[in-house]
């Protein structure tokens, strides 16, 4: 998975704020990956997810699993600070997060289009994700993208040993 790349298609900056640029995540980007994850995550589940999945996001999980997934990265960066990342799994948009004082801004917007991308210059006619269900600020941030609501379905978010059920919705992009 590449990031798109200003001059490249689909990789003008007119999706980002002007001092914003996405680019493909480096290993020395795993712990600003890794924190604006843990936090991200905390905002957006605590409340809405079974206590088992709580209990297994820990920081060292958030850490681990960002070193792992750093190829499979883009990130949103203004000069050297990552402001933010999405998590590319096939046709599906896996993570999605930004720190919290890069909210409100428009990288966000940049970052998901970004993402969908990178799916669909990988082959895939769209992009897919899942928002659990209680995420309701998540829900309405992907519909103004454009997404569309497909409906509840129960995610089986990976933990050691298993899996454990989240009541989600799944959303589609529109496709180009």
């Amino acid at each position: 998975m590449t990031a798109p790349r200003q001059g490249e298609p689909g990789g003008e900056r007119s999706h980002a704020p002007l001092d914003v640029e996405m680019r493909q995540a480096v290993p020395a980007d795993a712990g600003d990956i890794a924190r604006i994850w843990r936090q991200g995550w905390a905002d957006a589940h605590l409340g809405h997810v079974p206590a088992a999945l709580v209990a297994a996001r820990t920081p060292a999980s958030f850490a681990e699993r960002a070193r792992e997934q750093v190829a499979d990265t883009i990130v949103a960066v203004r000069g050297e600070a990552v402001l933010g990342f999405a998590m590319i799994d096939g046709d599906q948009v896996d993570q999605l997060y930004l720190d919290r004082a890069a909210r409100g801004g428009g990288i966000g917007s940049a970052l998901l289009k970004a993402a969908e991308e990178a799916v669909i210059a990988a082959g895939h006619e769209r992009a897919w994700l899942v928002v659990a269900t209680g995420n309701v600020a998540a829900r309405r941030f992907y519909e103004r993208q454009g997404w569309d609501d497909g409906g509840p379905i129960v995610h089986r978010a990976p933990v050691p040993g298993g899996s454990v059920a989240v009541d989600c919705h799944r959303f589609v992009s529109p496709g180009r």
